[in-house]
């Protein structure tokens, strides 16, 4: 129960459990024109649904397997300026890492901070062997972000019940055991 509620820290921000005391957030989140983009509308259109959101996929998965959708939130003013986590996908072979941020936090460095906390986490915390990570072919931005981290592109992906082709990249564990 305590891994659950484990919150993270870096320099500037810190990354806790997102939790239904961020349905407003991630409804404004979700719904920013960048999101509804380049990775879909998921129809959380009210606070209610945020919570459901919340609650049957966020916290199932965290439950399950000890991480999920983490809130990133700046230290110095406490602002919830975006999500970071590790996704459980159907379809894919290996977790993949995600993140998303309001547009008046993008450009300053939060994403690559909050991502790379979060990957370092995936190999050392959570043990994982491998990370991947999928991206709209559009969103330059993203992939720009993903290589920085160290993914390597792996080519295309169409998950299941999409027509969309994503592209997608990973990251093994350099550490053997």
């Amino acid at each position: 129960m305590n891994s659950e509620m484990e919150n993270f820290e870096t320099e500037r921000l810190y990354l806790r459990p997102t939790n239904k005391e961020d349905a407003d957030f991630i409804l404004e989140l979700m719904n920013t024109p960048k999101w509804m983009k380049f990775i879909g509308d998921r129809n959380v259109k009210s606070k209610e649904a945020a919570e459901a959101y919340i609650e049957n996929k966020i916290w199932v998965q965290h439950k399950r397997l000890g991480f999920s959708n983490y809130t990133v939130i700046r230290k110095s003013d406490g602002v919830k300026m975006g999500s970071c986590g590790l996704y459980d996908r159907e379809g894919l072979e290996g977790v993949d890492i995600g993140f998303a941020f309001l547009p008046q936090y993008e450009g300053q460095g939060y994403g690559f901070e909050a991502s790379q906390k979060i990957l370092a986490l995936a190999f050392d915390r959570f043990g994982l062997k491998k990370v991947v990570a999928i991206t709209d072919k559009r969103n330059v931005v993203s992939q720009s972000l993903l290589k920085k981290l160290g993914l390597i592109f792996a080519g295309e992906i169409t998950l299941e019940g999409d027509d969309k082709k994503l592209f997608l990249f990973e990251k093994r564990n350099d550490i053997s055991s």
